[in-house]
């Protein structure tokens, strides 16, 4: 019998998330990246998922990175940074890899400039979590785990 494995969960990190730690700490909380992986890791082994983790600065990248996913996750945390409000390159890939998304912003971005106020992949993840700090990613996390069980 073999033992079932854990749902694995990929979480992208769009630009300037490598980052946090250094950015306004109003908006993007006080960890840097590698802690916020942690915490996010620290949320998921209790609830059944195995996160992955991806971040890059370079839009092609992310592309790629999507591209690639089926077949090796079952979900996607995205946050791509400023990517999230004009980069539909990053939706079209979003929509190739074809698995059920949560957007995550560390901010509330719907209450700061207008320009940060639209998102070109909404329409393609099954929610939005917005202005919740790190707690945003355990959010996501039951949202996908409930996602996943059908």
């Amino acid at each position: 019998m073999s033992a079932v494995s854990a749902p694995r969960i990929e979480v992208i990190h769009g630009v300037n998330l490598d980052q946090l730690g250094r950015r306004d700490p109003a908006h993007y909380g006080r960890l840097d990246l590698p802690a916020l992986e942690r915490q996010i890791d620290a949320w998921a082994r209790p609830l059944g998922l195995t996160p992955s983790f991806f971040q890059t600065n370079h839009e092609g990248a992310l592309v790629e990175h999507l591209h690639g996913l089926r077949g090796s996750a079952e979900a996607i945390i995205i946050n791509p940074g400023a990517w999230t409000h004009y980069a539909y390159a990053i939706h079209d890939a979003l929509e190739i890899a074809g698995l059920p998304a949560v957007e995550v912003h560390l901010s509330a971005v719907k209450q700061r400039e207008a320009w940060r106020q639209t998102s070109v992949i909404s329409d393609l993840c099954v929610a939005t979590v917005s202005g919740k700090g790190p707690e945003g990613y355990l959010e996501a996390l039951q949202i996908l785990k409930k996602e996943l069980a059908g």
